[in-house]
């Protein structure tokens, strides 16, 4: 067993290839060895996040899920401890494994009880594991919420109940766990959307199906937790075309911050140079704060040997020049309202598209909502189908997508999705989205491919705020000098 550490690199599986998993270690195992094992695991884990715990209630659901909490339930009562089960099953309808827990658990005198306790130190939610579809109803509901108003120290079992473990969405009721042990794998939905809320600190025990030889030849990821980047030195004999142009084409009237963010974040991320062609008529000449910024007219950048990163704050106006840009620039970042003017003109789709077949890099870097432009869609549609929505974008358009959020997720055409731990919620300010946009540019524009760009630059701008000291506030501002 092991806590999942954000700076080593994770697989992730569905529900769909876990049970795969699941079935292909069964047939090379002993009957009923994978429902004890994960009981094992169950207790150990309790008893090291609540050591001092006096009663512990654990509510079983119906399947598998449950079965392996009436294993725990069983060791946690042979270690001394007061433990009382709730139970939605029944033996004569279970599956076999779960039937088998059921009988060794009566034998060995566990507590049944039909309703759950108004006092308990430590909860463990074994009532749905990935098995969970459809929403709470009932009993299984109730019981969510009086887990969730308690004060008890909560470990879910695989996955908190309610929460869906391809997606990271959360049904109308969900246990908001405080640890939650993933059993087999690693599943997408405990670290995006919801995930992250819901799932509390993750820990991961494999149950020895290492051993069974399943290897990532005969089952591969559905996605991949990003780990943190190798840091690549600068060579000594290098000079500022070595890092190559960035141009920041934004910052329309009343919005010159924005273009300026991103400007002052690709330079702190190491660009060469860096462009400002702000979308207004009296441009500034100067940046007093950033001398090292360059400002220029739109018209007279020559995008053919630079990095553009198009769209922070640049309003409608950034229209005009996008399709220039789209056509000609080295590479691209589309960010903000870069991105709406795309979703609603079908001849820059066609040059986006085109991009592709020139190996020319793009990087796409929606919010939600703007991703639901782009789909014809939803905001809650792109958010209870976040990896399955940022493949569908990379694949229409060709290119990089950044899907924002919480855990963003990183897909590109012919790569397996990525899924980012690092980041919190100080980075829900005006303006952190362009101090992103301008980190991609700078590593787009020393030669990074679009993925591995936008997959470094997301972890480091996620683990900034992370790093931040608490009692001073993050602003968009500051992020961009850490970038």
């Amino acid at each position: 067993m092991q806590k999942v550490d954000f700076r080593q690199r994770h697989a992730l599986y569905g529900v769909e290839a876990t049970r795969r998993m699941e079935g292909l270690a069964q047939t090379a195992l002993p009957l009923h060895t994978l429902m004890q094992r994960a009981g094992m695991a169950v207790a150990q884990l309790a008893m090291a996040i609540a050591p001092h715990s006096r009663r512990i209630w654990i509510a079983c659901g119906p399947g598998n899920n449950g079965g392996d909490g009436l294993e725990a339930a069983l060791h946690l009562t042979r270690w001394g401890k007061s433990v009382l089960v709730t139970w939605l099953g029944k033996p004569d309808t279970v599956q076999p494994d779960t039937a088998a827990s059921y009988a060794r658990a009566c034998a060995a005198g566990i507590d049944f009880t039909e309703g759950p306790p108004s006092d308990f130190d430590c909860c463990i939610d074994a009532l749905l594991g990935v098995g969970g579809s459809r929403a709470p109803q009932g009993t299984m509901a109730d019981w969510i919420e009086h887990i969730n108003h308690s004060s008890a120290t909560v470990l879910a079992v695989d996955i908190p109940t309610g929460l869906l473990a391809d997606s990271g969405a959360v049904m109308q009721h969900c246990v908001k766990a405080d640890h939650t042990l993933s059993l087999l794998t690693l599943k997408p939905g405990l670290f995006t959307a919801h995930g992250r809320d819901s799932s509390g600190t993750v820990w991961l025990d494999d149950l020895a199906v290492s051993q069974c030889n399943i290897t990532e030849e005969v089952l591969a990821p559905e996605a991949w937790l990003a780990g943190a980047p190798v840091d690549t030195p600068r060579l000594h004999a290098s000079h500022k075309g070595s890092f190559g142009d960035v141009a920041v084409v934004g910052g329309a009237p009343g919005m010159t911050g924005a273009a300026l963010l991103a400007a002052s974040a690709a330079l702190h991320a190491g660009a060469g140079r860096v462009f400002v062609g702000l979308l207004q008529r009296n441009d500034p000449a100067f940046d007093t704060q950033r001398p090292e910024l360059m400002f220029r007219a739109v018209d007279s950048l020559d995008f053919r040997l630079m990095t553009v990163v198009a769209g922070c704050g640049g309003g409608d106006a950034v229209r005009e020049p996008l399709a220039r840009i789209l056509a000609s620039s080295a590479a691209l970042v589309i960010d903000a309202d870069a991105l709406n003017s795309l979703a609603s003109d079908t001849q820059l789709q066609t040059l986006l598209c085109q991009r592709a077949t020139r190996q020319l890099s793009t990087v796409l870097t929606p919010h939600p909502l703007e991703a639901a432009r782009l789909m014809n869609s939803s905001a809650q549609h792109v958010q209870s189908n976040r990896l399955q929505v940022a493949g569908e974008l990379s694949r229409r358009f060709n290119c990089t997508v950044v899907l924002k959020g919480s855990g963003t997720i990183i897909a590109s055409p012919g790569q397996t999705p990525v899924i980012n731990p690092t980041g919190n919620a100080r980075l829900a300010t005006a303006g952190t989205g362009d101090v992103l946009a301008g980190m991609i540019g700078a590593r787009l524009a020393a030669q990074r491919t679009s993925f591995l760009a936008a997959c470094d630059a997301v972890y480091w701008h996620g683990l900034s705020a992370d790093r931040w000291p608490a009692q001073i506030p993050l602003t968009a501002g500051a992020l961009s000098n850490c970038a």
